[in-house]
């Protein structure tokens, strides 16, 4: 990931938009990195938690019209990783 070299005067002075920005800033002192900043990524959207609750009832339809639990594919899941794990081995 590419990041932005930033004095610490213009980080002082322009805080607010390297705050929003998404790209991790190198701060610099006299030309020295003294700090990294990596942007978190931001709080979920409405229209991003709502999307997440129609994918997981259309989830629980999926499952129910397999017939089948997800204990059964939780634990279907758990015999392939460890199965997938004794072949590597």
């Amino acid at each position: 990931m590419q990041t932005t070299k930033v004095g610490i005067r213009e980080l002082r002075e322009n805080l607010a938009d390297y705050l929003e920005s998404k790209t991790p800033l190198a701060i610099t002192r006299h030309g020295s990195t003294i700090g990294i900043y990596v942007p978190t990524k931001p709080k979920p959207s409405q229209a991003d938690l709502e999307a997440l609750r129609v994918a997981g009832e259309r989830m629980q339809e999926l499952i129910a019209a397999a017939g089948t639990s997800e204990d059964e594919i939780v634990a279907d899941f758990k015999k392939a990783r460890r199965e997938r794990r004794t072949r590597k081995g």
